[in-house]
């Protein structure tokens, strides 16, 4: 059996600050590859680690056109709710995104937490689950979102069944190989590597990916970034754009590739890098005004989740009062959202 695995799709209709090239054109033929990779190789499902879309309310007619790429897909696609999928860093959202009409449509099938999606051929099941991004991703204990344990063993979301031959773990948060920066919530692999009982944990959001298709101990964790490039800094402008191809046969270890993207083309011909230059400068000022309130941090976009988060932290702010002011905010993101095709 084989499955095809990429994240971090950004689906959207216009051109972000800094792309020289038509970005959803861009896209839609990187998608098509995908659909022919699938195609080629015979998968038996496409697995998407989060942010299918760029914001959770995109426009019909944008989302259209990528319906029908999707569509031409020969197997089902299974995935994850991300940060941008979502309003206000609420899961709970999904059913008013444009993520929760593909996954109403069984066009895009959304793996809830806690919930087991099977693979199957003949002397073959594979169990994938998966981990949404939330507002606490990356700030509780790691076990719970990113680790898979024994059925009955109880401490995490995700449990391996009895009759797995091999479990897939589905994962949208900051996990990494290596400290981020100073204040920045993440998790890191060696959290993670020694706990799980996934045979292979995918990760998306962290953009520059991992490199290559790290191993420890016979368990695969695979990341391999980004299909797109909306990013300023200078990975962005170095990495491949590539998918994940594995192959799965009972008794033996699981087969990994990473697989470059033909129709990508190279950073320096989509990325400008004057807006780089502008957007790390906003950068250095936010991450200066994150310090004014006793936290450092570095982000590609001011978010104001983020902000509020880290004031209702360094406040001691009840967990109830900011999980209502997440919810609030949620909600009038949606409404922001009602006025025009962008909101902030």
């Amino acid at each position: 059996m084989k499955v095809l695995y990429l994240t971090d799709t950004h689906i959207r209709g216009t051109s972000p600050r800094g792309r020289l090239d038509d970005f959803p054109q861009a896209l839609l033929t990187k998608l098509r590859e995908v659909v022919d990779l699938a195609r080629e190789h015979k998968v038996a499902a496409i697995l998407h680690g989060g942010d299918l879309f760029d914001r959770p309310d995109v426009a019909p007619a944008v989302a259209l056109d990528f319906v029908r790429v999707l569509m031409e897909a020969p197997c089902p696609i299974y995935g994850i709710a991300g940060n941008h999928d979502i309003f206000g860093f609420n899961p709970g959202t999904v059913p008013r995104t444009m993520l929760g009409i593909f996954d109403g449509f069984r066009l895009f099938r959304l793996i809830k937490p806690g919930e087991v999606v099977w693979l199957e051929e003949p002397g073959l099941k594979v169990q994938v689950t998966g981990q949404e991004f939330h507002a606490e991703l990356d700030r509780r204990n790691p076990i719970l979102d990113y680790c898979v344990v024994p059925a009955g063993q109880g401490g995490s979301l995700h449990e391996r069944q009895p009759e797995a031959d091999f479990a897939l773990h589905l994962t949208h948060g900051m996990l990494l190989e290596k400290p981020f920066f100073e204040g920045s919530a993440h998790t890191l692999l060696d959290a993670v590597m020694s706990q799980t009982v996934a045979d292979v944990t995918f990760g998306g959001h962290y953009h520059p990916g991992w490199g290559k298709v790290l191993e420890v101990d016979g368990r695969l964790f695979v990341n391999p970034g980004s299909l797109v490039r909306v990013g300023y800094q200078s990975a962005d402008y170095k990495r491949p754009i590539q998918v994940a191809l594995l192959e799965f046969a009972k008794g033996q270890p699981v087969r990994a590739e990473l697989i470059r993207l033909k129709s990508a083309r190279p950073g320096e011909e989509v990325l400008d890098k004057s807006t780089q230059e502008a957007q790390m400068a906003r950068e250095r000022a936010l991450a200066d005004f994150i310090q004014g309130i006793g936290d450092t941090s570095q982000f590609e976009v001011l978010e104001v989740q983020v902000i509020m988060e880290r004031i209702a932290d360094n406040q001691g702010v009840p967990p109830r009062v900011k999980e209502e002011a997440l919810r609030r905010l949620g909600l009038a993101q949606e409404e922001l959202a009602k006025g025009g095709e962008e909101w902030p």
